[in-house]
Order: C-alpha cells, then sequence, then structure tokens
C-alpha cells in the first residue's frame, strides 16, 4: 500500500466520523435518520479506495447523493459529504480512462437528472451542479494526467539512463577483463615456452640409457606446447576485430619512472616516492601494479587539470600498498563509477587485494590500494 492510499484511509476514517457528528448532533443531513447514517458511511468511505478502484468509488459516492437528495429534497449542508463529494469527482476526472471518465461523467449527469423527480428540486438547481462539475472535471482531468504523463515520461527516461549505465558499467567490466586475460596470456605464455625449451634441451641432453626420463620431458613438453596453442585459441575468442597483437614486453613497476616523466610532459606535475624495501614481484602482480599506477594517472589527467600528483609505492611485510592522488578539482565525480576505476577494481580482485577510491577531504582525487604479496 502507498503513502497516499494510507492517508485516503485515514481521510475516509475522520469523514465517516464527522459526518456521523453531523447527522447525530445538528441537521447537517436532512431526512430519515436510518438511510442518512448509513448512506454517509458509504458515502465517505468511498474515499479509501478511490486512487484504486476510481469509477467505483466516484460512481458510488455520486449515487449515495442522489439517493439523500431524494429522501430529504436537499443535497444538505453536511462538510463530510461535500469533501467526499468532490473526492469523487477528482478520481473519476483523474484516475480512470478515456471509457470510465465518460461512464462517470454519465452517472453524474443521470444522477442529477434523477433529482428532478422530487417536488423540491428544479432544473435551475441541477443545472448548475452539472454543468460547473463537469467543466472543472475536463479542466482538472487535463491539466493532472498532462503533468502525470511528463512526469512518468521522465521517471522512464530516467529508469533507460539508468539501466543504460548499467549496462556500460558491465561492458566495460567484461572488456577490462578481456584486457587482463589478454595481457596474463602473454606472462603465461612466456613462462610455459621457457619451460617447454628448457624440457626440451633436457630431454635432448640425456643419455640413450634413461628412456623413462626422456619420455617423461617428451610428456612434459607436448604438454606445454598443447597448452601454448589452446591459450592461443582462446586469446583469439578474447581479441575484438581489428585488435592487433601487442609485440611489447608486458610492463611492471620498473617501467613507472618512465610513466610519470611521460604524464608530466602531457603537463601533470608528478612526485614518485617509494617507501620500504623493494622487492622482486610476480610477473601478473607487477603488471598489476603498473596498470593501477597508470590508470590513477591518466584518471588524474584527465579530471584533475594542471595540478600536482604524487605517487607513492609503500613495501609492507606482506603487501604493497599504491597511492596515488592529487590536489586538482573535478575528480570527485568518478567517485569509483569511472571505467578506468572499474579496472583497477577488477585488477585489485584478481589479486585478491582491496581498492579504495574517493575525494580527498581537502580537494583532488585518491587512489588506495592494496595488494597481498
Amino acid at each position: 500500500m502507498s503513502k497516499a492510499q494510507r492517508i485516503d484511509r485515514y481521510v475516509a476514517a475522520a469523514l465517516i466520523v464527522v459526518g456521523q457528528i453531523e447527522l447525530w448532533v445538528g441537521d447537517a443531513l436532512p431526512g430519515p435518520r436510518w438511510l442518512s447514517c448509513p448512506l454517509s458511511i458509504v458515502m465517505c468511505g468511498t474515499v479509501a479506495f478511490r486512487r484504486r478502484w476510481p469509477l467505483l468509488a466516484g460512481s458510488t459516492a455520486l449515487c449515495c447523493n442522489v439517493v439523500m437528495i431524494l429522501a430529504a429534497g436537499s443535497p444538505g449542508t453536511s462538510i463530510a459529504s461535500a469533501v467526499a463529494w468532490f473526492c469523487a469527482l477528482y478520481a473519476i476526472a483523474v484516475w480512470t480512462d478515456t471509457r470510465e471518465f465518460l461512464i462517470g461523467i454519465g452517472v453524474l449527469v443521470g444522477g442529477n437528472a434523477l433529482t428532478l423527480l422530487h417536488d423540491s428540486t428544479h432544473i435551475h438547481d441541477t443545472g448548475p451542479f452539472t454543468v460547473v462539475p463537469i467543466v472543472a472535471m475536463l479542466l482538472v482531468r487535463r491539466a493532472v494526467r498532462d503533468r502525470q504523463q511528463r512526469a512518468d515520461t521522465l521517471a522512464a527516461r530516467a529508469e533507460l539512463l539508468e539501466r543504460e549505465q548499467e549496462l556500460r558499467a558491465q561492458e566495460a567490466v567484461v572488456e577490462e577483463r578481456a584486457r587482463i586475460a589478454r595481457e596474463l596470456h602473454d606472462l603465461v605464455a612466456h613462462n610455459v615456452s621457457v619451460m617447454v625449451i628448457q624440457a626440451g634441451a633436457e630431454r635432448h641432453a640425456l643419455p640413450e640409457d634413461q628412456a623413462q626420463t626422456r619420455e617423461t620431458l617428451g610428456s612434459i613438453e607436448q604438454a606445454g606446447r598443447q597448452a601454448l596453442a589452446d591459450a592461443r585459441r582462446l586469446l583469439g575468442m578474447l581479441r575484438r576485430d581489428g585488435d592487433r597483437e601487442e609485440l611489447e614486453p608486458q610492463p611492471g613497476l620498473a617501467a613507472v619512472d618512465a610513466l610519470v616523466e611521460q604524464v608530466q610532459r602531457a603537463g601533470l606535475h608528478v612526485s614518485l616516492s617509494v617507501e620500504g624495501e623493494p622487492r622482486p614481484l610476480d610477473p601478473g602482480l607487477d603488471l598489476c601494479a603498473y596498470r593501477i599506477v597508470q590508470e590513477g594517472l591518466t584518471n588524474a589527467l584527465k579530471h584533475a587539470g594542471r595540478s600536482h600528483a604524487e605517487v607513492v609505492l609503500r613495501y609492507g611485510p606482506g603487501s604493497l600498498a599504491l597511492q596515488i592522488r592529487d590536489d586538482g578539482a573535478g575528480t570527485s565525480q568518478l567517485d569509483g563509477a569511472g571505467q578506468g576505476l572499474i579496472g583497477m577494481r577488477e585488477r585489485v580482485a584478481l589479486y585478491g587485494g582491496e581498492l579504495q577510491a574517493g575525494a580527498r577531504d581537502g580537494g583532488g582525487f585518491e587512489v588506495l590500494a592494496r595488494l597481498p604479496l
């Protein structure tokens, strides 16, 4: 149940109470009380379900009002009944389709025409209560429904944009994972190739009397070559049309100095510092660390403007921390949603690390990655 429907129920309950007070204390509802009492309860109660069943609620309230007029000869001065009557007209005007709206208008016109059967009612009394409500309903229907249609259009457009953003994020994740896979393929292929070459060389160097060892090395060599072929086919599936094979070796943290110089030539002042004792890293982890620094500086170059950036490589007992931060303006818009940050998160998650990225309190943006060693 929506909040508006709950409010309608509270309003209906309040109108029922007020209507009964008006009936039993005053003379706001002329006519026999044994008839006015249930009609007032039903008429005020229709407010509770006017949003869910607008035609039924509106028609019921209009019919109850007609019956009370026929029984008493006048609509009376009940505030509760008047509010319920206006709520009925509004429900028919706003929350019905064209067919139901015309039916509601027919109920209003037909009910008002029936009141002419009473001797005390005249056409000059009934006419205004028919024409004026219909004109008001038409005006309200157009104004409110046009506003509602615009709101629905904006909501649909916002939902579409949100879905497109989610789709782009998913595509970015898939593309980044394929890129990581291509890079790791080069590293794995290199190591497997070394294994195959060493196994082949050792097999040829062994004497003829060690046939079993030579056979084992031959199996290793054959399995390695098959693994290389399978990895190459898998890489072909991950490669997009138009992609060319990378002939350069994959970089590592040893190439960070050259990366910093390249970024500085592009206009971003960068300082690099190393804390702790540097140590050799696994090739895949080394590549992952380099790519994180590269993406962090690329984001700073794109969004921070001509400011200052700092790169800190912190070697700990069991982890490597990478900190890239700048003091520029405009990087807070990324806040973890940029494609570069998506790539960082994928790489860090691959090695079981942690990544934090966001705006700094004093201005600028900061990326902090921790990779287990």
